[in-house]
């Protein structure tokens, strides 16, 4: 169902305190604490005797006690105390999980410890560039399986409808979109021409009148958005046209981290290009996108209601292209990450035959 060896977005650095932080990823129970040197700790939240989450026990020191019967682990997960036992149980231990910060946000690697890798963290160039803005982003749990969710940030023309007081103007109904599939994920995108500048974008520009615009959506395997928005003056935009020195740039990005089957939780941030010391265009900048994806909240938890309880058969249309590609490529990870497993497990039970 999901891609275990990935990077996902647990939680925002802020959220994680000397404190236990209880958290679900990929149907998984997970506690999140802080040491006292402030590295994170992500460890399975259930204790291997009854089960009861950690997360209902006691942080001491950099230490868990479990709130049943005080069995009591390590940042490793090693159980290192059992007093209602004469010694610690062999089978004591709970999961581990590898952590990395960056961006603002807390990393989890959900697979194989062995294959953690930071360097597979997306790379943004522009985050400590202080020519850049930063929204230091938001986050909120959308009701839906987080497919719909890449469905819906690989689709640009669902802007001309669910966003018509943002993002969104009728220009962007029907103009064709351009598809390519890359080894790390699918990008979809089109240049609109000489098209009215749509609500969200007005009070942004620093030029008048009507605009050249690139709708650029990028998903990466296993669920991270990248959403380029540019605006040019009108005649001044197009793909290998140099960029105007007055052009609008916002590079979105967007964090899907599914909770299960049928609930995500969404991550994103902004950086621009413009007013970047400007903490008042960052506020309205931040909510005014909050406001947007309230839109799309709405939309993908009636998209999940009505898929899972449909009467009859759905249907694709050419716009889906981008969408049914990502599937089509995540799902194919998925097998293969399926299939190395089981040929290990069937290496391991031949050796110990």
């Amino acid at each position: 169902m999901f891609l275990k060896n990935a990077w996902y977005a647990a939680a925002w650095d802020n959220e994680v305190k000397q404190a236990l932080h209880a958290t679900i990823l990929l149907g998984e129970p997970i506690v999140l604490y802080r040491k006292a040197d402030g590295a994170v700790v992500a460890l399975e939240d259930a204790c291997p005797h009854r089960k009861l989450p950690l997360s209902m026990g006691r942080l001491l020191g950099d230490l868990v006690e479990c709130g049943y019967h005080g069995l009591t682990f390590d940042c490793s997960g090693a159980c290192v105390k059992a007093s209602c036992v004469p010694r610690v149980p062999q089978a004591a231990q709970v999961r581990s999980y590898p952590v990395e910060e960056r961006y603002g946000l807390v990393w989890l690697w959900m697979g194989d410890p062995q294959l953690a890798d930071p360097a597979k963290l997306l790379d943004i160039p522009e985050w400590d560039d202080p020519n850049w803005g930063v929204n230091r982003g938001d986050s909120m749990t959308v009701e839906c399986n987080y497919l719909y969710m890449t469905d819906n940030l690989l689709d640009p023309s669902h802007v001309a409808w669910v966003h018509q007081s943002t993002f969104g103007i009728s220009a962007c109904e029907s103009e064709p979109l351009q598809t390519r599939v890359n080894d790390n994920g699918v990008v979809v995108s089109r240049w609109l021409h000489d098209i009215d500048v749509a609500p969200f974008y007005r009070q942004y520009l620093k030029f008048q009148g009507r605009c050249d615009r690139l709708q650029y959506y990028e998903v990466r395997y296993p669920s991270h958005a990248i959403i380029k928005g540019v605006h040019t003056p009108a005649g001044s935009g197009g793909d290998g046209a140099p960029m105007h020195e007055k052009a609008f740039l916002m590079d979105s990005y967007n964090f899907m981290t599914p909770v299960d089957e049928n609930r995500t939780r969404y991550y994103w941030f902004q950086l621009r290009n413009f007013d970047a010391d400007d903490e008042d265009v960052s506020r309205r900048f931040a909510a005014d996108v909050r406001r947007a994806f309230e839109e799309d909240r709405l939309v993908l938890a009636a998209v999940h209601a009505g898929m899972k309880n449909r009467q009859t058969a759905n249907i694709d249309l050419a716009i889906d292209s981008g969408p049914l590609r990502f599937r089509r490529g995540i799902e194919r990870l998925i097998r293969e990450e399926q299939e190395a497993v089981e040929q290990r497990k069937s290496n391991e039970i031949a050796v110990h035959a």
